[in-house]
């Protein structure tokens, strides 16, 4: 056996997991309103990940509506928050 980090372990049993997709929503949750502004984070109910990717939810209308525009931002902002390219679609429901 090779040895690890116990920080390469973490990764590697996170990889393999399906705990990552979890853990890296909370990660979003906690700066979205870094990444998208105050009105955004406001507004928006549930973030999730499935695989590759982003699920948020709005029930306001206009604000769906605005977030389909910018899902190339949002994917690109994410990716830089969690320092990976971890999202590759965004779902606004």
């Amino acid at each position: 056996m090779g040895e690890y980090s116990l920080g390469d372990a973490l990764r590697k049993f996170l990889n393999q997991s399906h705990l990552k997709g979890s853990i890296q929503a909370l990660q979003i949750e906690e700066v979205w309103e870094q990444i998208m502004g105050k009105t955004v984070a406001r507004y928006t109910d549930k973030i999730q990940i499935h695989g590759q990717t982003l699920y948020v939810n709005t029930t306001i209308a206009p604000l769906r509506q605005e977030l389909l525009y910018q899902k190339d931002k949002i994917v690109q902002r994410v990716n830089e928050a969690l320092g990976e390219r971890a999202i590759k679609e965004v779902v606004i429901r």
